[in-house]
Formats: C-alpha cells, structure tokens, sequence
C-alpha cells in the first residue's frame, strides 16, 4: 500500500507561482497531478514515470508547470508558474503501478487546494 501526501497548496494572485509536493510512504513506478475545480470534472495535469523521468503534459498547462521527482525523498512535485484564475482547483497527487505515463492510477492522495485570484 503507498500512502500520498501533498503539501503546498494555498491562494495566489494571477500570474504568480506555487509549487505542490507529493511525499510517497512506498514505491512507486509513476506519478501524477490531476486536479478539480468546483462542479467540473477531474482532469489530468501531469505525469512522470519514476525511473527515466519522462513527463507528459497537458495541453491547458504546457509551458506553464514543471512535474519532477527526487527519487532520494521519495517525494514529487509540480512547479507552476504563471498562474491563472482557471488554474483554480483541488489538486491530487496519484500513483501507479505501472510505469506508464499513460496509466490508470492506483493511489490518491487527499487533494490540496490552490487558488488563483484575478
């Protein structure tokens, strides 16, 4: 079982930073940030896999967030930089099994809220 625990979110003005962390109780194999805003479905925002460290993005946040992993702390992140209101969310740090970049997650964490105001 892997316990995710995220930590850094908080309220910011548009077009300010935050950066989250997601500390891993076990191992893992790659790791991700989804977030959801309020009467919206959950959406996927980014993923590593542990071991290459290769990424994959989506489209809303290209350019503008960086996911990484320092595999000493067993710990993820997610820098994102040039915030928007629409970036407005609870996000979840997730887990898996799989190495995949593209896979179904298997671990979630409790979600911490960022909020950017305009």
């Amino acid at each position: 079982q892997v316990q995710l625990v995220e930590s850094g979110g908080g309220l910011v003005q548009a077009g300010g930073s935050l950066r989250l962390s997601c500390a891993a109780s076990g191992r893992t194999f790659s790791m991700g940030w989804l977030r959801q805003a309020p009467g919206k479905a959950r959406e996927f925002v980014a993923a590593i896999n542990w071991s290459d460290a290769s990424t994959r993005y989506a489209d809303s946040v290209k350019g503008r967030f960086t996911i990484s992993r320092d595999n000493a702390k067993n710990t993820m992140y997610l820098q994102m930089n040039s915030l928007k209101p629409e970036d407005t969310a609870v996000y979840y740090c997730a887990a898996s099994r799989s190495g995949s970049i593209y896979a179904a997650y298997d671990y979630w964490g409790q979600g911490t809220q960022v909020t950017v105001s305009s």
